[in-house]
């Protein structure tokens, strides 16, 4: 499947591997690495021979999984199974989109197609359902999976797991299928390609009967060729099955390597043919030219937050899930490339771009992209319209509960350092009546322990106007921003905005040195500024310190996190509607106002106070803890 795929279809330059309109090749089944590393070698991508043969070693750009960034010609980190698949279903949307968006009569710069290797193994996960049906639901044409039928997975023969009809239920679906009986049969599986790319109303997916390590005669076809090496006996048996020179052990005749290499020329070519074309396109269309290079260079406008807000002081306030909502539409007002959905949550999640419809079949150009309830596959989809190129900071959005069912999804794109902004809003017990089911309580903490993940939970509405501007400036991975459902007061914004993007900052200080420090995040910083103002009327001096990143706040200079929280003072009371974990950083071992358990449905003040996160048990805590300190 992939030589006839990489010999006679897929467009590619190898000596250029970020060309805007090649075809985007997904090795789903990302155990078989060795399979795109040869590839990539033969065909002549900068990825040396001596890289092969350090193989999953310290140091090698041949990791046991494809990696994004690390190998050149590696679209995207597959190996969790299904995650291909709906990165793959992510590159065809942004194909639909930019195509759309960019491309005029007479004028064709984005005409690609978006193929993907698939396993037994990710057609059985979840995620790879969710997309699948997302992807014939959206008649997704340029979209073509090649199903590596071999029915061996690593632990049995699949009839033990999966014996479900695939081409059935992608029909059901809505997919165009064929099946290619023979996967040695490269003529069928050119005819099928064909036929596939014929079809533009319906993504494709041809099933092809392989045997899995052809050519072993003691472990083909059998789950001993799935996980393991087959030996150095085994391999000597299979050179000679296949009539294969037994040396040298790395061994690529100069014929074949001529034949595979024609794609340097070839590619070359069709790159040249396209900036010809670009050339014609920025002489008719200048200023979409200049927008298209801006958005491929995942640059912003330099006027991307002229209409971002800012907000009065207003005791009432507004939930930080509205003003994210006004935010959100700015910026899209200003980055025409900036777009997302929700896992069916919109009027929740307040996430919709007011000027745009939906993204469908009878419109691609439209920015709202309606996931159904399909968070995972929303994730993986997200983090391929990131690593597309052309779409800036595309964002997810659902509630906090339901970071679970993205958490995967999430960790790659925190592994390949692309930044996507997944948006969660109902971010604690102040959801309320919805109860237990539905209220975070070791959720923001749960996203924190994800290396390069940055997270926000802002305070209020300026808060929430900062967080945004942080993510949409952040690079090298992507963030996390988390929003009230209740509404919370709005500060003063002359006094917290720059420390915000640092993570951490003193929202309110007390007369002369503290005493005791009061630190929060989220809709309980609000609690902090009551009992500052209580502890204030005791003749205690207490600092208010907002940390609406603590994983931004940990990354500043030892001076600064000592300005904000100076080490002498060794009175420390945290209070947030969630566990303590991630306040252990910022501590010293002082007391905790939060969780253990979990929520109740009820009015979110009832829950508040029944649960003891009140103004009262900060208070309690900060005199506990002075009183210690001066013992």
């Amino acid at each position: 499947m992939a030589y006839v795929l990489w010999t006679q279809f897929l467009k590619h330059n190898p000596k250029n591997p970020h060309w805007p309109d090649r075809d985007r090749f997904v090795l789903s089944a990302g155990h078989g690495s060795m399979l795109i590393y040869a590839l990539l070698h033969l065909t002549g991508y900068e990825l040396p021979l001596d890289e092969l043969k350090n193989f999953r070693q310290w140091g090698s750009r041949t990791p046991g999984h494809p990696e994004y960034h690390l190998t050149p010609g590696i679209e995207t980190t597959t190996g969790p199974l299904g995650q291909g698949f709906g990165n793959a279903v992510g590159f065809a949307m942004a194909e639909a989109f930019l195509a759309a968006h960019f491309n005029r009569e007479g004028h064709s710069l984005i005409d690609h197609h978006t193929y993907a290797l698939v396993s037994d193994g990710d057609l059985m996960e979840g995620v790879a359902a969710e997309a699948a049906s997302l992807a014939g639901h959206l008649k997704l044409g340029k979209l073509i999976m090649l199903y590596d039928d071999n029915r061996i997975s690593l632990a049995a023969p699949t009839s033990v797991t999966f014996s479900e009809n695939v081409a059935q239920r992608f029909e059901a679906y809505g997919w165009h299928t064929q099946t290619v009986e023979d996967g040695n049969n490269l003529d069928a599986i050119a005819a099928a390609i064909t036929q596939a790319r014929a079809v533009t109303d319906r993504p494709s997916i041809i099933n092809v009967r392989t045997i899995i390590g052809y050519g072993s005669p003691n472990k083909a076809d059998s789950p001993a060729a799935h996980g393991s090496p087959l030996g150095e006996e085994e391999v000597r048996l299979a050179k000679q099955n296949l009539g294969w020179p037994l040396e040298p052990e790395f061994l690529i005749p100069d014929e074949v390597l001529t034949h595979f290499r024609a794609a340097i020329k070839s590619g070359a070519q069709q790159e040249a043919d396209w900036n010809a074309r670009f050339a014609a396109y920025e002489q008719a269309y200048p200023e979409l030219a200049a927008a298209f290079k801006q958005a491929f260079a995942g640059q912003l406008p330099d006027d991307w937050a002229a209409r971002v807000p800012t907000f009065a002081p207003d005791e009432k306030g507004t939930a930080t899930r509205n003003t994210s909502g006004k935010v959100l539409n700015a910026i899209a007002g200003q980055v025409p490339t900036f777009l997302g959905g929700d896992a069916d949550l919109a009027g929740s999640t307040k996430t919709l771009i007011d000027s745009d419809g939906d993204f469908s079949p009878e419109d691609y150009g439209q920015r709202n992209l309606r996931f159904g309830v399909r968070e995972h596959a929303m994730g993986s989809i997200a983090n391929a319209l990131a690593l597309h190129g052309g779409i800036i900071k595309p964002y997810t959005a659902t509630f906090l509960t339901f970071s679970d069912y993205m958490r995967p999804a999430i960790r790659l794109a925190a592994l390949m350092g692309v930044e996507p902004v997944f948006i969660f809003t109902h971010d604690s017990i102040g959801l309320g009546e919805d109860g237990p089911t539905h209220q975070p309580i070791e959720h923001v903490a749960a996203l924190e322990a994800i290396p390069n993940l940055i997270v926000f939970r802002p305070a209020d509405a300026n808060e929430t106007v900062e967080a945004w501007k942080a993510a949409m400036e952040h690079h090298g991975g992507p963030v996390a921003l988390i929003f009230t459902r209740q509404n919370v007061p709005t500060l003063d914004p002359a006094a917290l905005r720059e420390g915000v993007a640092k993570g951490g900052y003193i929202l309110s200080d007390s007369e002369g040195a503290p005493d005791v420090l009061l630190l929060s995040r989220g809709s309980e910083v609000h609690l902090a500024l009551a009992a500052q103002a209580r502890l204030t009327s005791e003749d205690v001096k207490a600092r208010v310190v907002s940390i609406p990143s603590m994983t931004r706040f940990l990354q500043q200079d030892q001076v600064y996190i000592d300005t904000v929280l100076p080490p002498d003072v060794r009175a420390r009371v945290a209070v947030e509607a969630g566990i303590r974990m991630p306040w252990d950083a910022v501590l010293q071992g002082g007391a905790f106002i939060g969780l253990d358990r979990f929520g109740e449905s009820a009015p979110y003040t009832t829950i508040y106070e029944k649960l003891g996160i009140t103004v009262e048990a900060v208070v309690n805590a900060a005199m506990k803890e002075l009183k210690g300190v001066s013992a």
